[in-house]
Order: structure tokens, then sequence, then C-alpha cells
């Protein structure tokens, strides 16, 4: 098997444009005796997976601070984000950061956190786990979503080669 310089790699992963989604979940082991505690993480890992049942997948690595929350979560939200969402996602990056202090959200179902703003939301509950070397990848049976991409009231947030793009940047560069 071929070895990789790992910055090529990454780089080499970067050039496949995606949207930009916060996981988020309840972490009941933070404090013992203590109400569950949010957690938010940034993911580009995400996809559709299947209609019937209705699967999408995502992916963390192991390494993650927020790693053990997700592990034992029975249910996430992932919420696509949209572009004036920049903030946010470069928050949920990043580590230690108190991601829910200036972030508004409400529960959702079993009382995940669910961001006020988003492109498009889905509630899922975990279906399967996989290994995928040094990340998890986890599957959720989307149980209900909620799609403001339909009436246009937000275009989503695109990363591609390191950096922030929105979609008429993107067309513009199609058509220009």
């Amino acid at each position: 098997m071929q070895e990789f310089d790992s910055r090529a790699l990454r780089d080499a992963f970067s050039g496949f444009s995606t949207g930009v989604t916060i996981i988020t979940t309840l972490d009941s082991d933070s404090v013992p005796g203590a109400p569950p505690r949010p957690v938010a993480m940034t993911a580009n890992s995400f996809s559709s997976v299947s209609m019937d049942p209705p699967l999408l997948l995502w992916s963390i690595d192991k390494r993650a601070q927020c790693f053990n929350a997700f592990k034992q979560a029975r249910y996430f939200a992932a919420h696509v984000l949209h572009s004036g969402q920049q903030a946010v996602s470069n928050l949920c990056a990043t580590r230690d950061a108190d991601k829910f202090s200036d972030t508004p959200w409400h529960a959702g179902l079993s009382g995940i956190p669910i961001l006020d703003e988003y492109h498009i939301c889905f509630q899922c509950e975990i279906e399967h786990r996989y290994a995928g070397g040094d990340h998890q990848i986890i599957v959720g049976r989307v149980l209900s979503f909620d799609n403001r991409a339909t009436a246009r009231q937000t275009e989503p947030l695109v990363f591609y080669q390191g950096k922030y793009h929105e979609v008429a940047q993107v067309q513009s560069r199609v058509s220009g």
C-alpha cells in the first residue's frame, strides 16, 4: 500500500466541495448527577444514505473532545448551515469553547439541542456505528426534518479547498 503525506492527502480531500454541518447531542456523562449537557461539533463528512428507510451518515474523529458523548448518544441532530453561519461553524470546530452560550437553541426530540438557525435540520436516532480508521462512522435514521431551503429562506454554506464559499460565488465562477 502506498504511503501518503497526510497534508497532501488532506489537500486532495478538500478539492471536493461540501456543505457544512453542526452535529448536536446531549452528553449525559459530563457530570454525574447533573442534567445532560448540550454538545456540538462541526462536520463536513455528511451524506444521505437511503430514502427507505430514511438514513444519513457523518463521521467523527475518535480524538475529538466530544467523541464519548456521540459514542454513547442515542439521538443527534444534523444542521446543514446557511451562508450566514460561518461564525457558528468556526465556534463548533473549536476545542473547549462554550458552544451554546451565544448560540440560540431549543430542545428537540428527546431533548437534543436544535439550533434556532439553519438551512436544513435532521433529527435522528442512531441506527449504526462503524469503525472507519481514525474516525467512527455514524448512521442515523431520520425521525424528523425541517427544510428551510425549499422556501428559499436561506442558501447553504459551502466548504471548498479549506475555505467557506456561498452558492452565489460558486455560480458566478461557473457562469463567468
